[in-house]
């Protein structure tokens, strides 16, 4: 009978497994933002125990009949799990169940498909879509795979599909990064540019939602997009910003956020844009101090810098969001400083909003661009003058 009653288009059923990770997110809050964001609609959320995925279906039967239940009664038409799938539990849930499957990974690759804008940007986000693809194939051709052709012969159409797919797909994927380095080269010559100018250049990193577009926008006065959404921005923005206090300008650039799981994929793809962090001379890492799991979303971050090579890059942190914070969440300074992984770095408190604490930032940053501009020294220029020859 449930089967006669219509899904729903776009609502989606949630679910996540606890295997004992602290970082696990109890009640799917970001992936129920990261299904919103994606254009979906929740309907339904469960969440459950395990010591270890199931191989076949990473939740096992029972669960996977209780996930089928429940998507029935709320007309569900997808399921998404918080955790990544192998194809072929993918491909075993979709028959268990009835309905498209997803994972977390898929949904950010979606949601990053939806927001590029810049020639870069979408090239990036094609190669991470075909590379996830490319894992996929079994999930779309495997009832042919083992057909045979007739008496005598060893493959059939099955084979030939899917080789042709692989061989597609390969080549797209050799095009795309063709083309992807091209771009990158020119990047790479605008970057070479502005170090010849001696810019003192800053980079806004964080955890998506932190509130980067918008401290971006409060310094600089632009109008780039923000909005209380996961992945506001994805390509990097770079503008000037004039330090009356140190008499010059810097070059600040706003990036792409991070997230929880970042897939692989995208961190490969996304080099050129996370290469201003690693090019960086400070980095703001910007914090929603509002948010309770700020913690684990600032170790979340420290872990992708580290893995772009941009960790030992000099920071500044930036809790943003002082105006959402209770009264008596309220710092008594505003300049202070935490430790991070056993080093202790400078803070700030200020709302991007309201604009508190935004001069005390602009005053901090004067000063950073003014040691740098010290440093270069005439003396300094005459020993790497001699040095070269």
């Amino acid at each position: 009978m449930s089967e006669l009653i219509p899904r729903k288009e776009g609502a989606v059923v949630l679910v996540g497994v606890d295997f004992g990770l602290p970082h696990f997110d109890g009640e799917l809050e970001e992936l129920g933002l990261l299904a919103q964001t994606a254009g979906l609609e929740p309907v339904a959320r469960l969440v459950c125990k395990r010591k270890a995925p199931d191989a076949a279906l990473f939740v096992g039967s029972g669960k996977a009949d209780e996930i089928r239940e429940l998507a029935e009664l709320h007309r569900a038409s997808e399921v998404v799990f918080d955790q990544a799938l192998s194809p072929a539990q993918q491909r075993n849930l979709e028959r268990q169940l009835g309905v498209a499957v997803y994972d977390r990974t898929f949904l950010i690759l979606e949601i990053f498909a939806q927001r590029a804008r810049s020639h870069e940007g979408k090239l990036q986000v094609e190669l991470a879509r075909l590379q996830y693809l490319s894992t996929r194939l079994v999930r779309r051709w495997s009832h042919l795979e083992r057909q045979r052709g007739g008496i005598g012969t060893r493959g059939g159409p099955g084979e030939t599909q899917i080789e042709l797919d692989r061989r597609m797909i390969g080549e797209a994927i050799k095009r795309t990064r063709e083309r992807l380095a091209k771009v990158q080269r020119q990047r790479g010559t605008q970057r070479r540019q502005r170090e010849r100018r001696d810019t003192f250049n800053i980079s806004l990193v964080g955890y998506t939602n932190a509130g980067k577009s918008s401290l971006f926008n409060a310094l600089v006065k632009a109008r780039a997009y923000a909005a209380d959404q996961l992945f506001a921005t994805l390509d990097t923005t770079t503008r000037h910003l004039y330090l009356g206090d140190a008499r010059r300008k810097v070059s600040i650039s706003d990036t792409v956020g991070f997230i929880r799981d970042l897939p692989h994929g995208l961190i490969d793809a996304f080099k050129a844009t996370l290469q201003e962090a690693v090019d960086a001379d400070l980095l703001l890492h910007v914090v929603d101090a509002s948010n309770p799991h700020h913690p684990e979303q600032m170790a979340e971050v420290q872990a992708v810098l580290k893995d772009i090579g941009a960790d030992t890059v000099q920071q500044l942190l930036v809790f943003n969001k002082l105006d959402a914070l209770e009264s008596t969440q309220h710092p008594l300074h505003l300049q202070d400083e935490i430790d991070v992984d056993g080093v202790q770095v400078p803070r700030i408190f200020l709302s991007a909003h309201t604009g508190e604490g935004v001069p005390l930032l602009r005053a901090e940053l004067a000063q950073r661009s003014r040691l740098l501009t010290e440093d270069m020294t005439p003396e300094a220029g005459a020993e790497l003058h001699d040095a070269a020859h």
